[in-house]
């Protein structure tokens, strides 16, 4: 069983940075590819970013190319997301998930978090 609990949020002026983390309290956290999605109000969920079983491979969408970085520890059980440059249209509830597939689609993704609120000022 896979739980996921994000933390890391909160507010932040434009171009400033945040590094969210996502905590799995299983055992099976290595075995599973990761992502991290978005939603902001009014829009649908998003994807951000994701990260394979080893940090092989990993994939960002076009809007935080550059700008954001993910990453694991499968010592800690633990996923990362460093976004730096922050704009305003970054605002948004952030995700984490889980899944066994190579996807960025949100609905193959099995296991997901709480979220935790992202604020971009201007």
């Amino acid at each position: 069983q896979v739980q996921l609990v994000e933390s890391g949020g909160g507010l932040v002026q434009t171009g400033g940075s945040l590094r969210l983390s996502c905590a799995d309290s299983g055992r099976t956290f290595s075995t599973y590819k990761m992502g991290w999605f978005r939603q902001a109000p009014g829009k649908e969920r998003e994807f951000v970013a994701r990260i394979s079983q080893r940090s092989s491979t990993l994939e960002y969408a076009d809007s935080v190319k550059g700008r954001f970085t993910i990453s694991r520890d499968n010592a800690k059980n633990t996923v990362y997301l460093q976004m730096n440059s922050l704009k305003p249209e970054d605002t948004a509830v952030y995700y984490c998930a889980a899944t066994t597939s190579i996807t960025r689609e949100a609905n193959r993704y099995v296991y997901w978090g709480q979220g935790t609120q992202v604020t971009v000022s201007t």
